[in-house]
Formats: C-alpha cells, structure tokens, sequence
C-alpha cells in the first residue's frame, strides 16, 4: 500500500471521528436520515481537504466598499459515483463544488455460492472527461473492484488529468488494488480499516451503506 498517495481523515482527531462513530453504530443504524446525512458530512470535510490541492487562479471582486485581490478555483472538477450507495457522500461533495458536473455509474456484486464475486456493470452516464480532474465519490471501498470497474468504463468518455478516489471507509485490499490498477489515484478516507471478512465485506466496517440509505433490497 503506497502511502505517499494515501490521506485519512482519522488519522488526526477531528469531526470526522464523530460521523463514523454514527455511521458505524448499530444504535443509530435505525435513522436513515441521520445515516444519509452523516456520508454527506464526511462528503464535505473530504472535498474541502481535496479542494486544497487543485488548481487555482487569481480574481478580482468588487465588494460595496472597495475591489480586492483573491484566489478561486482555476476549474470545476467532475464528480462521480457509482449508484445507490454513493448518492449521499456524492451529494456532500456537490454541496461544496456546486458547479461540477457529474458522471453515474450503476455498478453492483453478484454473489453467489460457490463462485468468485463478480461485478456487474449496467449503467453509465457520463460527461466528458478529458483533460479534467476526476473525482469519484464511493463510501465503502472494500474489494475496489467496482471501483475500478467504474472508472475503466468512465475513461471511454475522456481521460482526466487527475484522479481522486474519496471513500469514507476503507479495506487494504480495497486500496491495493485500486492503487494496482489505477496508480495515478490520489485516494482520500474517512478511516482505514484492519481486512475483508469471507463475504468481501469490510471489518469492523458498518454494514451495507446502501441499505443503511435508502432502506434493504430484495
């Protein structure tokens, strides 16, 4: 695991802490709304930590007393998420970069007995991606392959200038791999977690992100 591309919020005590100590708590698993608004949070705390790398550009504003000098974003990234359970964490980073725009992917596990997980992808909406910044917004990376799957689909569409990988929870499986296949990555956590259960599930971990959502599927 390359480090050096690596950023996780909880490795320094903030209010991150807070919001996966709820997103992981089976006492609040119950409130969806909370949970929902909970991914959006870390949403946010991990865009504004993303938007200090990107590119920026002197303006002039004039404000009612005088004209002054700052710095804005040179670009608008493009958002990206794969479909349901990244909406609420990719809704966090569209609070702070309000004008992106945005790619969907519909990508999911089939897991049956017996048979390795695969991934299946049937859905792919995409703006164009090249030459922009790229970031795909997935709350759970655990084996990274849908995630990497995902992206591979996207870059049909263009191919970005840079990449960052924002999840709030994480396996080192999950980042071995996307950093195998997708080494120009910058990836960004909430927390790292210690492995992948038998069910490719992260542990401690918090569950089905999605179905902590929007409620269990059939």
């Amino acid at each position: 695991m390359e480090k050096s591309k690596l950023r996780i919020l909880t490795d320094t005590p903030s209010l991150a802490n807070h919001f996966i100590a709820e997103l992981r708590d089976v006492k609040v698993h119950g409130d969806s709304m909370r949970f929902r608004r909970n991914l959006e949070r870390l949403g946010e705390l991990l865009a504004y930590e993303i938007s200090k790398t990107l590119p920026y550009a002197p303006a002039t504003l004039t404000t009612p007393l005088a004209e002054m000098q700052t710095m804005l974003l040179a670009e608008q990234p493009v958002l990206a998420t794969i479909l349901r359970a990244g909406l609420p964490l990719y809704n966090g980073m569209l609070h702070y970069f309000d004008r992106a725009y945005s790619t969907f992917v519909g990508a999911y596990r089939v897991e049956e007995e017996d048979t390795e997980l695969q991934i299946n992808m049937d859905y792919l909406a995409s703006t164009n991606l090249h030459d922009k910044i790229l970031i795909l917004a997935d709350p759970m990376l655990a084996t990274g392959r849908s995630l990497v799957k995902a992206y591979q689909g996207m870059v049909r569409h263009g191919m970005p200038k840079q990449v960052h990988v924002a999840a709030a929870i994480a396996a080192p499986e999950g980042i071995a791999h996307v950093q195998q296949e997708m080494p120009e990555a910058l990836i960004w956590l909430g927390a790292l977690d210690e492995r992948l259960n038998e069910r490719s599930y992260i542990v401690p971990g918090l569950g089905d992100a999605g179905d902590l959502a929007f409620g269990p599927k059939i």
